[in-house]
């Protein structure tokens, strides 16, 4: 993918979407753009574990996403345990075998 399709989608994450996560203390990160045109992004905050987290992908970050790459198959959300989850969820599964 190019750099000036990541700048746009970047640009257009900062200045349409991010403000409105942010009012419901979220935010989100963009990953990767695929060779065949996915988009991939982190929901952060609030935003991760939100119900409506489908719903903001599609309403909110696609369509902003589409005025600039018009041409993307979607948006993908990747999901990943923090350290801390983690380690915590560890120490109950070590626990629980002594």
């Amino acid at each position: 993918m190019t750099d000036t399709i990541y700048n746009k989608i970047d640009e257009v994450l900062a200045s349409k979407v991010r403000p409105v996560l942010n009012s419901h203390h979220g935010d989100i990160k963009l990953l990767e753009i695929t060779q065949d045109g996915f988009v991939k992004v982190r929901l952060i905050g609030a935003c991760s574990s939100c119900p409506g987290a489908q719903q903001t992908l599609t309403e909110v970050v696609e369509a902003a996403l589409r005025e600039v790459y018009p041409e993307m198959k979607g948006v993908v959300p990747v999901y990943e345990a923090s350290e801390e989850l983690i380690d915590f969820a560890l120490k109950l599964i070590r626990k629980d075998r002594r």
